[in-house]
């Protein structure tokens, strides 16, 4: 039965389309064509309708139904408290929303307290009509058939996500600074000129010792654009909750974050955040072995080495002082040999001149340590002879590969492998052997048939393991041919410094990992690729060369035979 006859609606057009719909059309119009076409239906049905007075027309397009935190929806929420609306008219209770629970809350109980009415036109449901025993459980059921529609779809778009990222395709509508999305594919990623030269600036200083308020400081004095600034002048709707200003500046937490960023060597790592259910909108961070990560995915903006280097300098405790922008040439390097806490900086001045010497920061700070002190000048010119030293060692030893390198020291582990490898196929044509003749002896009645068939399984028992180890040892083989390539590489690292006269922070941080500083005498350093260098002087005797270090950490090669 009709109640209010006379009464007069305010009426609050509701339309909405998500993005999962596949239905919004292109950036350039301001509304899809299903927006129009839900308005088109409703205003047709309401023309008639003398009793309804159309007020506002609330629009959300690109937003899921699996929740009501829409903005359009909650702005027509307003004007029902307000008393500016009193009656929500839907195409369908789908455009309404695809949440079972919380659409029958509000059909059910929130709208009739507040003396709201609801129609959807499609579903022949007008709340003024009172419900039926129809209604009662069909309007359930149709909310249930549209949540359970939103959970499949939902499903369906995070398996196709997850292939898109295991197939090394960018998903994310927003890429890292220094890139940009082809205009062939919008896939894949290239370098975008302008921002990627920032980058490798970043890089760069980081590697010359500024610290990461240092090169936000530096950009911002230059004038350009951070991140932020430069997606919103490039024309994107790009949104962070980051923004504290009326422009967003560089900050030290920006320059981490491309600092540690692994998309700059080439890596597309992925599928770090997600959601438990299309349900809850809250995100976790997921645990990295979920991760996604496709390596030398597209062309990197910082090789490998430099950024290996810059996630040491990352990881160790260097600090500037007020008045400097670079850290100190061995702030992080060196350490006290005793305690292996960093050794610290200080001036002291007397009779008006300045002493620069390293301490233990343990014995400056708790004393519980010596002071291990040493004048910064005579711990640098240490340095550098030590560092000079050591890259004629390696220039030494290069020539010396140079000269017995007609077969490089990889070979002589691919000899070993390939040895083992002819074994292990002797042994399996062995057995092969061995079985078939087994039957012959069983034929010939000279074994019985239950030593047969034990002998036979323990031949083929023999037989599986050697072809097992064939192929660990031919994956082993393809590793070695793989690494050869790059094997000697590390060499040109301290080659194209052979003409050093002074220490930078740079060749600090690229050539040594540690000094430890023992007294004002005596020091210990350990320089990058330590392992690779004592490795290969282990293998030079079985290519024919003899080496001894003497008591100047010279080099001393005899080379006996060529190889």
């Amino acid at each position: 039965m009709y109640q209010n006859i006379n009464k007069i609606y305010h009426a609050a057009i509701y339309v909405r389309l998500s993005k999962e719909d596949g239905d919004i059309s292109s950036s350039a119009k301001l509304e899809s064509n299903s927006i129009s076409n839900q308005k088109a239906l409703i205003l047709d049905f309401l023309k008639d309708k003398k009793d309804i007075e159309v007020v506002s027309v609330r629009v959300d397009d690109g937003y899921s139904g699996s929740n009501f935190e829409r903005p359009a929806f909650q702005a027509m929420l307003e004007d029902i408290r307000r008393g500016i609306v009193d009656c929500i008219v839907v195409k369908d209770l789908s455009r309404f929303g695809r949440e079972y629970i919380d659409s029958g809350k509000y059909i059910e109980r929130l709208f009739p307290a507040l003396g709201v009415r609801f129609i959807a036109i499609n579903d022949n449901y007008d709340s003024l009509k009172g419900k039926n025993q129809a209604d009662e459980i069909i309007i359930p059921f149709k909310n249930l058939i549209n949540d359970a529609y939103c959970r499949d779809i939902s499903i369906k778009i995070r398996s196709n996500l997850e292939i898109k990222r295991k197939k090394g395709e960018c998903v994310t509508p927003f890429v890292a600074f220094g890139y940009r999305k082809t205009k062939t594919d919008k896939h894949k990623l290239e370098i975008d000129p302008s921002a990627g030269s920032v980058v490798q600036d970043i890089f760069k200083m980081k590697l010359q010792g500024m610290s990461q308020d240092a090169i936000a400081n530096r950009l911002n004095e230059l004038g350009i654009l951070s991140p932020f600034e430069y997606k919103i002048s490039s024309g994107s709707h790009y949104e962070t909750g980051f923004r504290q200003k009326e422009q967003a500046l560089w900050s030290s937490v920006t320059v981490r974050r491309i600092l540690e960023n692994e998309v700059y060597i080439g890596n597309l790592v992925q599928g770090k955040r997600t959601t438990p259910n299309h349900k809850v909108k809250q995100t976790y961070v997921k645990p990295e072995d979920d991760w996604i990560r496709i390596e030398k995915n597209h062309e990197p903006l910082v090789s490998d080495r430099d950024f290996e280097i810059v996630q040491r300098l990352l990881g160790m405790d260097t600090r500037t002082s007020p008045d400097q922008k670079q850290v100190y040439l061995l702030s992080g390097i060196a350490v006290c040999a005793d305690c292996g806490a960093p050794m610290t900086r200080k001036v002291s001045t007397v009779a008006g001149k300045k002493y620069a010497y390293y301490l233990c920061s343990t014995n400056k700070e708790t004393k519980r340590c010596s002071s291990h002190r040493i004048p910064e000048k005579d711990l640098e010119d240490a340095v550098l002879v030590m560092l000079k030293q050591h890259i004629q060692n390696i220039l030494h030893l290069k020539r010396v590969l140079e000269f017995v390198g007609t077969v490089p020291f990889q070979e002589i582990n691919m000899k070993k492998l390939q040895d083992r490898l002819e074994k292990k196929k002797q042994e399996t044509e062995r057995c092969k052997e061995l079985r078939m003749m087994l039957y012959s002896d069983m034929k010939e009645g000279i074994v019985s048939k239950e030593d047969y068939v034990e002998l036979h399984a323990a031949y083929g028992k023999r037989l599986k393991n050697a072809e097992e180890s064939i192929r660990a040892i031919q994956k082993e083989m393809d590793s070695e041919l793989e690494k050869a390539d790059n094997a000697n590489t590390w060499l040109d690292y301290f080659v194209k410094y052979q003409d050093i006269e002074e220490l930078s922070r740079t060749v600090v941080v690229e050539l040594i990992r540690q000094i430890r500083v023992y007294d004002k005498k005596n020091i210990e350093i350990t320089f990058d690729f330590d392992d690779c260098y004592q490795t290969l002087l282990s293998q030079l005797p079985a290519m024919g060369v003899d080496t001894v270090i003497d008591d100047d950490n010279n080099l001393q090669v005899k080379v006996k035979e060529v190889v």
